[in-house]
Protein backbone atom coordinates (compact mmCIF):
# COMPACT_ATOMS: atom_id res chain seq x y z
CA UNK A 1 0.00 0.00 0.00
CA UNK A 2 1.13 3.55 -0.75
CA UNK A 3 2.03 5.83 2.16
CA UNK A 4 -0.50 8.67 2.14
CA UNK A 5 0.75 10.64 5.14
CA UNK A 6 4.16 10.62 6.81
CA UNK A 7 5.71 12.59 9.65
CA UNK A 8 9.49 12.64 9.91
CA UNK A 9 11.60 13.74 12.91
CA UNK A 10 8.90 16.18 14.00
CA UNK A 11 9.37 18.48 16.99
CA UNK A 12 7.03 21.22 18.22
CA UNK A 13 7.27 23.85 20.93
CA UNK A 14 5.43 27.05 21.80
CA UNK A 15 7.58 30.21 21.82
CA UNK A 16 10.89 28.37 22.25
CA UNK A 17 9.70 26.63 25.41
CA UNK A 18 10.32 22.96 26.17
CA UNK A 19 9.10 20.78 23.27
CA UNK A 20 5.53 19.52 23.56
CA UNK A 21 6.90 16.44 21.78
CA UNK A 22 9.89 15.61 19.64
CA UNK A 23 11.29 12.85 17.42
CA UNK A 24 7.81 11.96 16.12
CA UNK A 25 7.91 9.61 13.14
CA UNK A 26 4.68 8.20 11.72
CA UNK A 27 3.48 6.71 8.44
CA UNK A 28 -0.13 6.12 7.45
CA UNK A 29 -0.79 3.91 4.47
CA UNK A 30 -3.77 4.05 2.14
CA UNK A 31 -6.86 2.61 3.81
CA UNK A 32 -5.44 2.66 7.33
CA UNK A 33 -7.17 4.26 10.31
CA UNK A 34 -4.52 5.71 12.62
CA UNK A 35 -5.69 6.65 16.10
CA UNK A 36 -3.67 9.31 17.92
CA UNK A 37 -4.42 8.21 21.47
CA UNK A 38 -3.50 9.78 24.79
CA UNK A 39 -4.70 11.81 27.78
CA UNK A 40 -5.85 15.41 27.54
CA UNK A 41 -2.93 17.80 27.36
CA UNK A 42 -0.40 15.35 25.92
CA UNK A 43 -0.16 17.13 22.56
CA UNK A 44 -2.59 15.16 20.35
CA UNK A 45 -4.47 18.22 19.11
CA UNK A 46 -1.17 20.09 18.64
CA UNK A 47 0.05 17.28 16.39
CA UNK A 48 -3.33 17.32 14.61
CA UNK A 49 -2.96 21.05 13.94
CA UNK A 50 0.56 20.53 12.62
CA UNK A 51 -0.75 17.93 10.17
CA UNK A 52 -3.42 20.36 8.96
CA UNK A 53 -0.79 23.07 8.50
CA UNK A 54 -2.34 25.35 11.14
CA UNK A 55 0.77 25.13 13.35
CA UNK A 56 4.38 25.12 12.11
CA UNK A 57 6.79 22.45 13.31
CA UNK A 58 9.92 23.59 15.12
CA UNK A 59 11.79 20.97 13.10
CA UNK A 60 11.01 17.99 10.92
CA UNK A 61 8.61 17.55 8.02
CA UNK A 62 5.13 16.34 7.14
CA UNK A 63 4.45 14.77 3.75
CA UNK A 64 1.20 13.97 1.95
CA UNK A 65 1.60 11.64 -1.02
CA UNK A 66 5.38 12.10 -0.65
CA UNK A 67 5.02 15.88 -1.07
CA UNK A 68 5.88 18.36 1.70
CA UNK A 69 2.67 19.80 3.09
CA UNK A 70 4.06 23.34 2.74
CA UNK A 71 4.35 22.85 -1.02
CA UNK A 72 0.57 22.49 -1.39
CA UNK A 73 -1.65 25.42 -2.28
CA UNK A 74 -4.64 25.96 0.00
CA UNK A 75 -7.02 24.66 -2.67
CA UNK A 76 -4.83 21.66 -3.49
CA UNK A 77 -4.60 20.74 0.19
CA UNK A 78 -8.37 21.08 0.64
CA UNK A 79 -8.90 18.65 -2.24
CA UNK A 80 -6.53 16.15 -0.62
CA UNK A 81 -7.25 16.39 3.11
CA UNK A 82 -10.67 16.73 4.71
CA UNK A 83 -11.00 17.80 8.35
CA UNK A 84 -13.79 17.10 10.84
CA UNK A 85 -13.30 19.25 13.93
CA UNK A 86 -14.79 18.67 17.39
CA UNK A 87 -17.33 21.47 17.14
CA UNK A 88 -18.87 23.66 14.48
CA UNK A 89 -21.45 26.41 14.80
CA UNK A 90 -23.24 27.52 11.65
CA UNK A 91 -23.67 31.33 11.60
CA UNK A 92 -26.91 31.02 9.60
CA UNK A 93 -29.68 28.37 9.69
CA UNK A 94 -28.59 26.55 6.55
CA UNK A 95 -30.29 23.27 5.76
CA UNK A 96 -28.18 20.19 6.40
CA UNK A 97 -28.01 19.56 2.64
CA UNK A 98 -26.62 23.07 2.10
CA UNK A 99 -23.97 22.45 4.77
CA UNK A 100 -22.95 19.17 3.11
CA UNK A 101 -22.82 20.85 -0.30
CA UNK A 102 -20.33 23.40 1.09
CA UNK A 103 -17.80 20.60 0.82
CA UNK A 104 -17.70 21.27 -2.92
CA UNK A 105 -16.11 24.72 -2.34
CA UNK A 106 -12.51 23.65 -3.22
CA UNK A 107 -13.81 22.41 -6.59
CA UNK A 108 -15.57 25.66 -7.52
CA UNK A 109 -14.21 28.74 -9.28
CA UNK A 110 -14.07 32.14 -7.59
CA UNK A 111 -17.59 33.23 -8.61
CA UNK A 112 -18.96 29.78 -9.36
CA UNK A 113 -21.99 28.43 -7.50
CA UNK A 114 -22.75 24.76 -6.80
CA UNK A 115 -24.26 22.94 -9.74
CA UNK A 116 -27.13 20.49 -9.87
CA UNK A 117 -24.53 17.73 -9.96
CA UNK A 118 -22.93 19.09 -6.77
CA UNK A 119 -26.30 19.03 -5.01
CA UNK A 120 -26.99 15.50 -6.22
CA UNK A 121 -23.58 14.34 -4.98
CA UNK A 122 -24.23 15.90 -1.56
CA UNK A 123 -27.59 14.17 -1.30
CA UNK A 124 -26.17 10.80 -2.39
CA UNK A 125 -23.51 11.05 0.32
CA UNK A 126 -26.19 11.82 2.91
CA UNK A 127 -28.18 8.83 1.69
CA UNK A 128 -25.13 6.62 1.97
CA UNK A 129 -24.53 7.73 5.56
CA UNK A 130 -28.19 7.19 6.44
CA UNK A 131 -28.93 10.87 7.11
CA UNK A 132 -30.91 11.82 3.99
CA UNK A 133 -33.89 12.51 6.27
CA UNK A 134 -31.93 15.50 7.64
CA UNK A 135 -31.46 17.12 4.22
CA UNK A 136 -34.21 19.71 4.61
CA UNK A 137 -33.78 20.29 8.34
CA UNK A 138 -31.99 23.31 9.72
CA UNK A 139 -28.44 22.43 10.75
CA UNK A 140 -28.87 24.54 13.89
CA UNK A 141 -31.92 22.52 15.00
CA UNK A 142 -30.56 18.96 14.84
CA UNK A 143 -28.79 17.04 17.59
CA UNK A 144 -25.06 17.10 18.25
CA UNK A 145 -24.64 13.59 16.88
CA UNK A 146 -26.59 14.46 13.76
CA UNK A 147 -24.49 17.60 13.24
CA UNK A 148 -21.32 15.52 13.47
CA UNK A 149 -22.62 13.12 10.82
CA UNK A 150 -23.54 16.10 8.61
CA UNK A 151 -19.98 17.41 9.00
CA UNK A 152 -18.60 14.02 8.00
CA UNK A 153 -20.86 14.11 4.92
CA UNK A 154 -19.63 17.63 4.11
CA UNK A 155 -16.04 16.43 4.32
CA UNK A 156 -16.78 13.47 2.03
CA UNK A 157 -18.28 15.95 -0.43
CA UNK A 158 -14.79 17.41 -0.82
CA UNK A 159 -13.76 14.00 -2.20
CA UNK A 160 -10.51 14.01 -0.19
CA UNK A 161 -7.95 11.23 -0.07
CA UNK A 162 -7.41 11.59 3.70
CA UNK A 163 -9.82 12.56 6.47
CA UNK A 164 -8.66 13.92 9.83
CA UNK A 165 -11.02 13.62 12.82
CA UNK A 166 -10.26 15.66 15.95
CA UNK A 167 -11.92 13.79 18.86
CA UNK A 168 -15.10 13.26 16.82
CA UNK A 169 -17.13 11.83 19.72
CA UNK A 170 -16.47 14.64 22.20
CA UNK A 171 -19.66 16.04 23.78
CA UNK A 172 -21.78 13.23 22.29
CA UNK A 173 -23.98 10.85 24.25
CA UNK A 174 -23.50 7.09 24.16
CA UNK A 175 -25.76 6.44 21.17
CA UNK A 176 -24.32 9.21 19.03
CA UNK A 177 -20.77 8.17 19.88
CA UNK A 178 -21.66 4.72 18.51
CA UNK A 179 -23.18 6.20 15.33
CA UNK A 180 -20.12 8.34 14.60
CA UNK A 181 -17.67 5.51 15.32
CA UNK A 182 -19.67 3.15 13.12
CA UNK A 183 -19.49 5.69 10.29
CA UNK A 184 -15.71 6.09 10.68
CA UNK A 185 -15.29 2.31 10.71
CA UNK A 186 -17.39 2.04 7.56
CA UNK A 187 -15.26 4.64 5.76
CA UNK A 188 -12.07 2.86 6.79
CA UNK A 189 -13.35 -0.48 5.53
CA UNK A 190 -14.06 1.17 2.17
CA UNK A 191 -10.41 2.20 1.85
CA UNK A 192 -10.50 5.79 3.10
CA UNK A 193 -7.29 6.88 4.86
CA UNK A 194 -8.16 8.24 8.31
CA UNK A 195 -6.34 9.87 11.22
CA UNK A 196 -8.39 10.28 14.40
CA UNK A 197 -7.45 11.79 17.75
CA UNK A 198 -9.05 10.38 20.89
CA UNK A 199 -8.50 10.14 24.62
CA UNK A 200 -10.82 7.11 24.91
CA UNK A 201 -8.77 3.88 24.63
CA UNK A 202 -11.86 1.75 24.00
CA UNK A 203 -12.56 3.64 20.78
CA UNK A 204 -9.26 2.43 19.31
CA UNK A 205 -10.41 -1.21 19.39
CA UNK A 206 -13.62 -0.18 17.61
CA UNK A 207 -12.17 1.62 14.60
CA UNK A 208 -8.36 1.63 14.53
CA UNK A 209 -5.97 -0.44 12.44
CA UNK A 210 -2.92 1.38 13.80
CA UNK A 211 -2.34 3.48 16.92
CA UNK A 212 0.18 6.11 17.99
CA UNK A 213 0.00 6.37 21.78
CA UNK A 214 1.17 9.65 23.31
CA UNK A 215 1.83 10.38 26.98
CA UNK A 216 3.01 13.47 28.80
CA UNK A 217 6.62 12.52 28.00
CA UNK A 218 6.04 12.04 24.28
CA UNK A 219 5.46 8.94 22.19
CA UNK A 220 4.84 5.79 24.27
CA UNK A 221 4.40 3.30 21.43
CA UNK A 222 3.09 3.03 17.89
CA UNK A 223 2.12 0.23 15.54
CA UNK A 224 -0.73 -2.23 15.00
CA UNK A 225 -3.53 -1.98 17.55
CA UNK A 226 -3.07 -5.53 18.86
CA UNK A 227 0.60 -4.85 19.61
CA UNK A 228 0.38 -1.35 21.10
CA UNK A 229 -2.82 -1.60 23.17
CA UNK A 230 -1.31 -3.31 26.22
CA UNK A 231 -1.82 -2.70 29.93
CA UNK A 232 1.81 -1.61 30.27
CA UNK A 233 1.61 0.99 27.48
CA UNK A 234 -1.77 2.34 28.59
CA UNK A 235 -0.54 2.65 32.18
CA UNK A 236 2.51 4.61 30.99
CA UNK A 237 0.43 6.90 28.78
CA UNK A 238 -2.33 7.72 31.28
CA UNK A 239 -0.33 7.57 34.51
CA UNK A 240 -2.77 5.21 36.21
CA UNK A 241 -2.95 1.43 36.40
CA UNK A 242 -5.18 0.12 33.63
CA UNK A 243 -6.63 -3.35 33.15
CA UNK A 244 -7.65 -4.78 29.79
CA UNK A 245 -10.58 -7.19 29.60
CA UNK A 246 -11.51 -9.53 26.80
CA UNK A 247 -14.88 -11.08 26.04
CA UNK A 248 -16.15 -13.30 23.26
CA UNK A 249 -18.92 -12.43 20.84
CA UNK A 250 -20.38 -13.85 17.66
CA UNK A 251 -18.00 -11.70 15.61
CA UNK A 252 -14.85 -12.44 17.62
CA UNK A 253 -13.10 -11.10 20.71
CA UNK A 254 -14.13 -7.78 22.25
CA UNK A 255 -11.52 -5.76 24.13
CA UNK A 256 -12.10 -2.95 26.59
CA UNK A 257 -10.17 -1.38 29.44
CA UNK A 258 -10.77 0.47 32.68
CA UNK A 259 -8.72 2.01 35.50
CA UNK A 260 -7.62 -0.54 38.08
CA UNK A 261 -8.60 0.89 41.46
CA UNK A 262 -8.16 -2.35 43.36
Amino acid sequence: MAVKLSIKDACFSYNDKEPVWENINLAVEEGECLCLLGPNGCGKTTLFNCITGNLPLKSGSIYVNQKNIHDFSVIELAKTIGIVFQEHTAPFPYTSLEVVRMGRTPHLGLLETPSKEDTELAYRIMEDLGIAHLAGKSYTHISGGERQLVLIARTLCQEPEIILFDEPTSHLDFKNQALVLRTIKKLSERGMTIVMTSHFPNHVWKVGTKVAMLGYQGMVAQGPVEQVMTEENLTRAYGINIKIHEASSGTGAIHFCEPDFM
